[in-house]
């Protein structure tokens, strides 16, 4: 697949604030007992979503701003296959704003952010491995 240089410079500065997300996921879990798991789980929503958006920019899909994981998803074209399932998206998404604000949110667990780091962790792969199908390793 041709990609216009302009796309091709979009497409990469999405995908390097995703994986600035991802290793901001991961660099804090190591902090252990003080780890703040609500951080570590938007910084997964943020990844994903942001792989998301640069599949859409490759295939010149219009997409809203928002954080809606599912939403995003929805617009892909069908021929993606992504090794995560919608109910997986759904219960990620509210991470992008819940984990940022002091509500009746209720802070995520360690469980939670292994959870949300393995689901980032599958995306990210996938995505990479299909913008390098694309030309855009």
């Amino acid at each position: 697949m041709s990609v216009r240089p302009e796309l091709a410079v979009l497409i990469r500065q999405w995908v390097q604030k995703a994986e600035n997300d991802f290793l901001n996921a991961q660099h804090t879990m190591l902090m252990e007992e003080s780890c703040p798991y609500d951080t570590v789980c938007f910084h997964c929503q943020q990844c994903v979503e942001k792989h998301l958006k640069a599949i859409l920019v490759l295939n010149q899909t219009p997409f809203q701003k928002t954080h809606d994981l599912e939403q995003l998803r929805l617009l892909m074209p069908e021929t993606i296959s992504l090794p995560v399932t919608v109910a997986e998206l759904a219960r990620l998404s509210p991470h992008a704003t819940n984990s940022r604000y002091p509500d009746d949110w209720r802070s995520p667990e360690r469980q939670e952010a292994e959870w949300a780091l393995g689901v980032a962790a599958r995306v990210r792969t996938a995505v990479r491995e299909y913008l390098a199908a694309a030309g855009l390793a």
